[in-house]
C-alpha cells in the first residue's frame, strides 16, 4: 500500500492534508494519514473535516483518552503511523528534531520531507528548479524549502539561466517582504513595519542562504544576499529583486521568459491583497500554486543588464506543489508530472 502520513495540522498542514485526501486516486496514493499533537476544541471542526474527507487521525498514546473525549476516534497510535507510512511529511517546526527521534530509526518509509525552516533536514529541494539532483535510493531525507526561497529561485532560473543551465547572474540582491502572520493566526502579528537582522555574513537572511543550497545541488555557487522585513499585513509576502547579469537583456526578452515558464504567473495588479483575493475565489482553497506572481509594469531593465521588480509569494502554494512533487517521486517516480496533472488548472499564468 501506498501511505502518505503528515505530521502537524498547522498552516502548510491542513491544506496539505485536505490535497492529499481529495485527489489520493488521482495521485495512486491508498490512504492518508495525518498526526495532532493537541486536542483542541477550537480546532475540532478541522480534525472532523479532514477525516470527513478521508484523512486517518493517530495520536499520541497519552492523548488518545482526550481526543476521544473530542468526539475523535484515533485509529493510529503517533509512532506506528510513521512505520506503516511509505512517506511522511513533517509539518511542525521541529522537523529536525523529530528526525533525531523518530524518522533516523523507521526503516520502512521510503522518503521523508519536512518544510521551511529545517534547515540540515536533508536535501533541498523545489519544484521544477533541482528535480534532476534527486537520486533515487539516496535522498530519503528531503528539506523543501521556503516560500520565498521558491519564489527567489524561480526568478534566478527563469531571468539569468538559460535552458540549457547556462548561468548569466553574477550578483542577486534580494528584499523579502514579508506578511506579519497567517490569516488563521491570532499570534505574532507585527504592530508596525519591523526590519530583521542580518543574521549571514555572506547571505544576509536564510532565503538567500538556501537559495544558494538549492543551486548548490545542481553545481551552482551563486553570489546572493537577502534582506528582511515584516509589514502589519496579514495577506501575502512580496520581494524587491535586483538581478545584475553578465550579459545584456533588454525588456522584451524578460516578459518573453517570464510567460514561458508555466510556473511564473504574472499580473498587472499592484496590491497584495488584490492578488490574495484572486487566490481566494480562483485557487485551489484559497491557494495560488504557481511559485511567483510577477508584478510585471514594476519590471524593468537597469544600465542594460540588472532586471529589477517587484513579485508577490504564493506562500502556501509554492511549497505544497513542491511537497506534492517529492511525495510522488517517491511513490510513483515514473509518473509524477501525469499525477500531478489535476492541479495544473491553479498554476495560473496571470493573476
Amino acid at each position: 500500500m501506498n501511505i502518505v502520513h503528515v505530521v502537524g495540522t498547522g498552516t502548510i498542514g491542513e491544506p496539505l492534508i485536505g490535497l492529499l485526501a481529495d485527489h489520493k486516486a488521482d495521485f495512486g496514493i491508498d490512504e492518508v494519514t495525518f498526526h495532532k499533537r493537541t486536542p483542541l476544541i477550537t480546532e475540532r471542526g478541522k480534525v472532523n473535516d479532514l477525516v470527513r474527507r478521508g484523512a486517518v487521525l493517530a495520536v499520541d498514546e497519552d492523548k488518545r483518552s482526550s481526543f476521544e473525549e473530542l468526539g475523535h476516534t484515533p485509529k493510529w497510535e503517533a509512532r506506528e503511523a510513521i512505520e506503516r507510512a511509505s512517506v511522511v511529511i513533517d509539518c511542525t517546526p521541529v522537523g529536525n528534531d523529530n528526525k533525531a527521534e523518530f524518522y533516523d530509526s523507521a526503516p520502512n518509509p521510503k522518503g521523508f520531507m519536512a518544510q521551511g525552516s529545517e534547515f540540515g533536514f536533508g536535501k533541498m529541494y523545489a519544484r521544477g528548479i533541482n528535480d534532476d539532483s534527486l537520486v533515487s535510493g539516496v535522498d530519503r531525507f528531503l528539506h523543501i524549502v521556503s516560500c520565498n526561497t521558491h519564489n527567489i529561485a524561480v526568478l534566478i532560473k527563469t531571468l539569468a539561466m538559460d535552458p540549457d543551465g547556462t548561468n548569466h547572474l553574477t550578483d542577486g540582491r534580494f528584499i523579502c517582504i514579508r506578511r506579519s502572520n497567517d490569516i488563521s493566526q491570532d499570534s505574532g502579528f507585527a504592530p508596525s513595519p519591523t526590519v530583521e537582522r542580518h543574521k549571514d555574513a555572506r547571505f544576509g537572511t536564510h532565503h538567500a542562504r538556501d537559495a544558494h543550497g538549492l543551486f548548490e545541488t545542481l553545481g551552482y555557487d551563486l553570489n546572493l544576499f537577502s534582506s528582511a522585513l515584516k509589514l502589519n499585513s496579514q495577506y501575502m509576502h512580496q520581494i524587491h529583486f535586483s538581478l545584475s547579469l553578465d550579459r545584456e537583456m533588454d525588456l522584451d526578452e524578460v516578459r518573453e521568459r517570464l510567460a514561458a515558464n508555466k510556473r511564473v504567473a504574472i499580473t498587472y495588479k499592484k496590491s497584495a491583497n488584490s492578488v490574495f483575493s484572486f487566490g481566494r475565489d480562483h485557487g485551489y482553497f484559497g491557494r495560488i500554486l504557481s511559485q511567483t506572481v510577477v508584478a510585471i509594469d514594476t519590471v524593468t531593465v537597469r544600465n542594460g543588464n540588472e532586471l529589477v521588480g517587484y513579485c508577490f509569494t504564493p506562500q502556501d502554494g509554492n511549497p505544497l506543489l513542491s511537497t506534492l512533487a517529492a511525495t510522488l517521486w517517491y511513490i510513483h517516480p515514473a509518473e509524477v508530472d501525469t499525477r500531478i496533472d489535476v492541479l495544473r488548472p491553479y498554476l495560473f499564468q496571470e493573476v
